[in-house]
């Protein structure tokens, strides 16, 4: 079958789900992106090249699609009938949860019941969300006595930490904790999914059972016929869609948990926040005071690297000390260059906890650290090849004597437990000492300074900057056939910055379309420019006088409400000069879960009465409201990135080496998307009515607020003083 004959197809099922889905009405818009995607998935050819010399055809299609779109459907229906005629398989990746369960529980199997042949779908998730059956048995008091190689090792607390009576009391408290999870785990009352837990637990509680690679054996483990993860593993073999989020298809690239990106379609939801997941996933940091780990690990090693008589271990010692006295080197020294700055910033040793920081300008790092940091990447490099020999022998081991499995699991468990540590020194290092080639863009790299009780701790963070080359060298360079979609990809009307930021700028193998959404925004909604007299930059005057005119305008709210915020310090001023009439009515992001606030909120409005959100940036994104549960919409300030951001800094700088303006080509773009999205809470159906207010003047009276503008809905534009 031709590829145009695979796409002709492809929207023809998607039609037919149309019109056999009750109460369904067909849009215009949601076809046209039906169409492309049909088209880029058959234009992609797939799995083995043909021969050397063939290069195989690439495809990916750059989707904006407004709200109201039906974008889920429009990209679901073609792409898995053209995985069923292709024989591959679809990988659908999110950035939230929310779409996530939306496409599990609700749009994929509706899609399901519509389609000729039986579809199988499944939620990936990376292997830390699962129990480590094996570990949970042993902190829950069910491992059996001959597991002395864990005896006095402190795996809740330090040795020193364990003796003081609160210490215990937690250890205890801990131990029971376990236990109750264990007994959930036995009864089946839960799947051992962190996330099914009736009260997911804190990281500092989970981490210890958590099934990490580092410290799981696979099919050498005793459990491992019962091992949730790999019964999950199982199931996403056998389906034909797998949902999974930008951070688990990033870090799995190269892995077999997710289809071969070569040889799937492979759709980014939510696409606009793939290049902030690009950065997340390259960065490192390296804790450069809290070390007691590395003896620690060390001594683990050594006691295991005995016992199987592995050579690699005598220089362990040796390695371990080296890194110590390095990394111990490394944060003296940070403070000789930099603790003038770090303890002289305002945060240090503030009430709030907030770490200082100090920015290598210009991402050289100085002469003075190169030594330590060089040693720290030459012995974290020694130490992890010695802990490479350790689990080459205990993986040989456990196939040649099977009968040692567990206790041989326990130990692999014991030392890969602490092994991430030395592998993030050893990143953080060696980005640290990168030098950028001429021309090219240097890695951000920066130091922090944070107070935790009577300590100072040091940590190095590096970065790279810009999160398109990290995708087009790890993601794309693998990728056949994509789409990629979201409401918000364009940026002041155009493609440009989100290609740029996604690392497809100039690429050929690129289409891009844009679809409108079917609301009518003028008629729908109306956009309040309140100007205020003060400045927005003149931060304290500005916040006194948009507060006052928010709670005036507060005042006439009758439904349902939102109140974004730039900064928590806004919230707070605007919480504590809340009157009396209102204070029952809002409903303030932190001081319930989300799920409890949001369900509030609903009640509220449902009962009749006026009920107000009041949120920071991330209930400016994915939060669905609609009908009489937003009908204002209250943005106090444009989202500008905090000003203190390293990695923005040290990409300004950047820009403003090669003569070019940061302002217009970064910080602008990037706004005016964090600003479609704010906008875009208000109108979520055909039939909505909201007014949006925003506070911030310099959208209407700046030639770059002409260009946010832009960007957004064209509502009907209203404006007026702010008193």
């Amino acid at each position: 079958m031709s590829a145009q004959q695979w796409a002709d197809e492809a929207l023809h099922s998607f039609e037919a789900v149309v019109q056999s889905t009750a109460g369904f009405r067909a849009r215009e818009g949601q076809r046209r992106m039906a169409g492309q995607v049909a088209q880029t998935f058959a234009a992609a050819e797939l799995g083995k090249a043909e021969g050397e010399d063939h290069e195989p055809q690439r495809a990916i299609a750059v989707i904006q699609a407004g709200t109201g779109v039906g974008k889920s459907l429009a990209y679901s229906a073609p792409a898995v009938a053209l995985a069923l005629a292709r024989g591959t398989r679809v990988l659908i990746s999110t950035a939230t949860v929310a779409l996530q369960e939306q496409l599990v529980h609700k749009d994929l199997p509706a899609l399901a019941e519509h389609l000729e042949q039986p579809v199988r779908f499944a939620l990936a998730k990376g292997r830390g969300r699962y129990v480590c059956k094996l570990k949970l048995e042993r902190l829950a008091g069910g491992g059996s006595d001959e597991d002395d190689e864990w005896s006095g090792e402190g795996d809740l607390f330090s040795p020193a930490e364990s003796s003081q009576p609160a210490a215990r009391q937690t250890a205890q408290a801990r131990v029971k904790f376990y236990a109750s999870m264990a007994d959930a785990l036995t009864s089946g009352e839960w799947d051992g999914d962190r996330d099914t837990l009736a009260t997911p637990p804190e990281a500092e509680a989970w981490s210890p059972v958590a099934a990490e690679a580092h410290s799981c054996t696979g099919k050498h483990c005793p459990l491992f016929s019962r091992c949730t993860y790999y019964e999950r593993r199982k199931e996403l073999v056998a389906a034909q869609v797998i949902v999974a989020n930008h951070d688990l298809l990033l870090s799995s690239i190269g892995a077999r948990l997710l289809p071969e990106l070569d040889n799937c379609l492979l759709i980014i939801d939510e696409a606009h926040h793939l290049p902030g997941t690009a950065l997340s996933q390259f960065a490192c940091e390296a804790d450069l005071s809290h070390l007691g780990w590395i003896d620690k690990l060390a001594s683990r090693a050594l006691r295991v690297g005995q016992t199987l008589e592995v050579e690699e271990i005598a220089d362990i010692p040796n390695h371990a000390a080296r890194l110590r006295a390095a990394l111990q080197d490394a944060a003296r020294l940070v403070m000789d260059v930099y603790g003038q700055g770090l303890k002289a910033a305002p945060r240090f040793g503030s009430a709030a906890g907030q770490p200082t920081r100090a920015r290598v300008a210009g991402g050289a790092l100085p002469e003075e650290l190169v030594e330590p940091f060089g040693q720290a990447v030459q012995h974290a490099e020694g130490f992890a090849t010695a802990l490479r020999a350790i689990s080459k022998a205990l993986r040989a081991a456990m196939r040649d004597n099977p009968d040692e499995s567990r206790r041989l699991s326990q130990l692999y468990a014991q030392v890969g437990a602490l092994a991430p540590r030395l592998e993030g020194v050893h990143a953080c290092a060696q980005l640290l000492l990168q030098d950028a080639p001429e021309g090219a863009v240097p890695a951000a790299k920066w130091f922090t300074l944070a107070v935790q009780g009577d300590y100072a701790v040091i940590r190095a963070h590096a970065s790279p900057v810009l999160p398109g080359n990290a995708l087009r060298q790890h993601l794309w360079s693998a990728v056949r056939g994509a789409v990629l979609t979201s409401a918000t990809l364009t940026s002041c009307g155009q493609f440009d910055f989100f290609l740029r930021e996604s690392g497809l700028a100039g690429d050929e193998a690129v289409q891009t379309l844009s679809v409108d959404s079917p609301f009518d925004y003028a008629l729908q909604g109306t956009l309040v420019a309140r100007e205020t007299r003060a400045e927005p930059r003149d931060v304290q005057t500005f916040t006194s006088e948009m507060v006052d005119a928010l709670l005036t305008d507060l005042a006439r709210v009758e439904a349902g409400a939102l109140v974004l915020f730039t900064s928590r310090e806004q919230m707070r001023r605007a919480v504590d000069e809340l009157p009396t009439v209102l204070r029952a009515a809002v409903l303030v992001q932190g001081q319930l879960p989300r799920r409890e606030l949001l369900a509030r909120h609903r009640s509220s409005v449902a009962a009749g009465q006026p009920s107000i959100i009041f949120g920071m940036q991330s209930f400016g994104e994915g939060l669905d409201l609609p009908g009489r549960l937003c009908e204002s919409l209250f943005i106090t300030k444009l989202p500008f990135a905090p000003p203190d951001d390293p990695v923005g800094e040290a990409r300004a700088e950047w820009l403003r080496t090669a003569g070019r303006d940061p302002f217009s080509e970064l910080v602008v773009p990037a706004t005016a998307i964090r600003l479609a999205q704010w906008v875009g809470r208000a109108i979520r159906t055909e039939d909505d009515r909201a007014h949006v207010y925003c506070y911030d003047k310099r959208l209407v009276r700046t030639g770059y607020g002409q260009r946010l503008l832009a960007g957004l809905p064209p509502f009907t534009l209203q404006r007026s003083a702010a008193i």
